[in-house]
């Protein structure tokens, strides 16, 4: 039987949940509002979508798969899932693509070539990640990029489905072997085409997702990087990194987008160099997963991991998570992350 002061731990901890994960689409408080502005928001979704449909590209860039840099040892196997983001549609050259990128920057921190395999599938929800899961886990990669969720928002796909479905893809490239970086949903609240008041509700809902996602993919044993303020406000200043369509990066967006999730991702490798965080870890903090994670959701860049305070993994209120913000990493440029995939074939 528990205590009483266990009942009221649990019930804080549940609370912090509900409102990490948020409400259900619905349940922003619009019933009240009216017809009129149920209507307002349809036409504006719509004429939004039609918007971006007309000018994004029809193509994806190249894959740019391959292995990448020179060196002793097995090459590190590194696959990217997901969405659009993923893929890096909006740019038309392989070495601006987020997966090229950072395969680039992992060789030079590794000195070991790095073998990439992009899944990711322009277009795809959470619930769209299985093959992609499937595929991953025939080409038994150290380490996997998810970045996933902005489709979830657009379709209103219920935040406690869609986790369901992330948590499940990270669980199983886990259980595999392979380390687990997810890249939260952006803040689908800084684009364009979208008028207000849709706008903010889409960085409402933006925000609740990337919370959610942060909660499960920590309990599977993943790691985040939020990337809602990184395409956020500085999206919201900076036209340039959009691409022509107004909803994904452009080569400089991928890139900034990149830089962040690059420590995450090699650290989770071992192959982060300890004094890298000198001068660029700006703070890290322990706490309850969940208020973690609804932090995480507003702030850019953050990581979130699993942890342990005094030998326990688990507090009184939920699983132990450490916060840490660092500052962006340097990146090749395109023309060098070309260059190292030369390398591996000269």
């Amino acid at each position: 039987m528990r205590g009483a002061t266990g009942g009221v731990a649990v019930t804080r901890a549940s609370r912090a949940r509900r409102l990490a994960a948020g409400a259900a689409y619905g349940g922003t408080g619009l019933g009240l509002a009216g017809a009129g502005l149920l209507g307002l928001l349809r036409l504006q979704a719509l004429a939004a979508r039609r918007r971006v449909e007309a000018r994004t590209s029809k193509q994806d860039p190249p894959s740019g798969d391959g292995v990448y840099g020179r060196g002793r040892g097995k090459p590190i196997v590194f696959t990217v899932l997901g969405d659009s983001s993923a893929v890096g549609l909006g740019v038309t050259r392989a070495t601006e693509t987020p997966g090229v990128l950072l395969a680039a920057a992992l060789t030079e921190l590794a000195e070991r070539p790095v073998r990439l395999v992009r899944l990711a599938v322009s277009g795809a929800e959470s619930c769209e990640l299985d093959p992609q899961v499937e595929a991953a886990l025939v080409q038994r990669p150290d380490v996997a990029l998810i970045m996933i969720g902005a489709n979830d928002v657009t379709t209103r796909t219920r935040p406690s489905v869609s986790v369901r479905h992330l948590a499940d893809a990270v669980r199983r490239l886990r259980e595999a072997g392979a380390q687990v970086v997810v890249g939260t949903c952006p803040d689908l609240g800084t684009i364009r085409p979208i008028g207000q008041p849709l706008r903010l509700l889409a960085r409402r809902w933006s925000r609740q997702l990337a919370a959610a996602q942060t909660i499960a993919v920590v309990e599977a044993g993943g790691r985040t990087v939020s990337l809602g303020s990184v395409l956020g406000p500085s999206f919201a200043q900076d036209r340039s990194l959009f691409s022509v369509d107004e909803f994904h990066p452009s080569a400089a967006g991928y890139a900034q987008a990149a830089a962040v999730i690059l420590p995450a991702l090699a650290d989770a490798i071992g192959v982060w160099p300890a004094r890298a965080e000198r001068g660029r870890l700006r703070r890290t903090s322990v706490r309850p997963v969940a208020q973690a994670a609804a932090r995480a959701a507003g702030r850019p860049g953050t990581e979130v991991r699993a942890t342990e305070v005094r030998g326990s993994g688990t507090g009184p209120l939920g699983p132990w998570a450490r916060l840490l913000r660092r500052r962006p990493s340097e990146l090749p440029t395109p023309e060098e992350a070309g260059q190292a995939r030369e390398a591996s074939v000269g």
